[in-house]
């Protein structure tokens, strides 16, 4: 089955300063690997990288792996940079420049862009990626979108994102049951048609405006590194969601099934 997907936003190399090397990494970068991981027909990532030799790295190792790049532009100055420990497998970021170049220039959008666009099946982004003030347009084009929140829930700034957008992701792992149903509502109100909560260790969670779904995760005996557990989700889920689409299907229970397997996976 043909599906075609593309990342556009954030690239950052994660520093892991315990070992002295560093890793490809960012939310929509990411996605679009594990797409490609995953066998996608298509993978594409759209940014800034840095002309850096942090920047050179991702770019090389995107084409290693077969991500395509051709919309991506690589501006004078830092590439995305983050410095990550890990304690007992969790990731623990220790400094961000930010985006670097990218955080400090706008991707503004045009007619070859969207056109370019206009052959994928869905774009992700999220708000690490500074394009919020872009969505509109893909969504003009009628371009299912996906948007990742992260740990942020500021109503006034989802709400208008949420507009723009098909599904909406949120990280909450701290959030009891009830409040986590509440946000995922808030979401679905203000424009999404599907809403997705992760929680960690404990059960992921779905709204798509009639039912609410749990997801149990799987627990692994020793988990090395937490880093990419979010994303890999996100991506399993919108793989399954898109094959379901083409096939006519729904079945939201079995996305954040094949999400959470991925997600332990990686």
């Amino acid at each position: 089955m043909e599906i075609r997907v593309l990342g556009f936003g954030d690239n950052v190399v994660d520093k892991y300063e315990h070992e002295g090397i560093m890793y490809p990494g960012g939310n929509c970068l990411n996605f679009a690997v594990y797409a490609r991981m995953i066998g996608v027909s298509r993978a594409a990532y759209m940014g800034y990288f840095g002309n850096d030799d942090e920047g050179e790295h991702v770019i090389e190792t995107l084409k290693e792996i077969g991500v395509e790049t051709v919309k991506c532009r690589q501006l004078e100055g830092e590439n995305g940079c983050t410095k990550v420990d890990v304690e007992d497998g969790e990731r623990i970021f220790k400094y961000t420049n930010y985006g670097g170049i990218r955080g400090k220039t706008k991707y503004i959008l045009d007619r070859f862009d969207l056109e370019y666009m206009r052959g994928f099946d869905l774009v992700h982004s999220g708000n690490y990626s500074f394009m919020e003030e872009e969505l509109w347009k893909i969504r003009k084009e009628n371009i299912p979108v996906s948007f990742d929140f992260s740990d942020i829930f500021e109503e006034d700034y989802i709400k208008e994102v949420c507009k723009n957008i098909t599904y909406a992701f949120i990280s909450c792992p701290e959030d009891p049951q009830e409040l986590i149903k509440e946000k995922l509502e808030k979401l679905r109100n203000w424009g999404v048609s599907k809403a997705v909560a992760t929680r960690g260790t404990k059960p992921a969670a779905g709204f798509d405006g009639t039912d609410f779904y749990e997801q149990e995760p799987v627990i692994l005996a020793q988990v090395e590194d937490t880093m990419g557990a979010g994303d890999s989700f996100i991506t399993a889920f919108l793989i399954e969601e898109l094959k379901q689409k083409k096939t006519g299907q729904t079945d939201m229970q079995k996305s954040l099934r094949e999400g959470t397997a991925f997600a332990a996976s990686v």
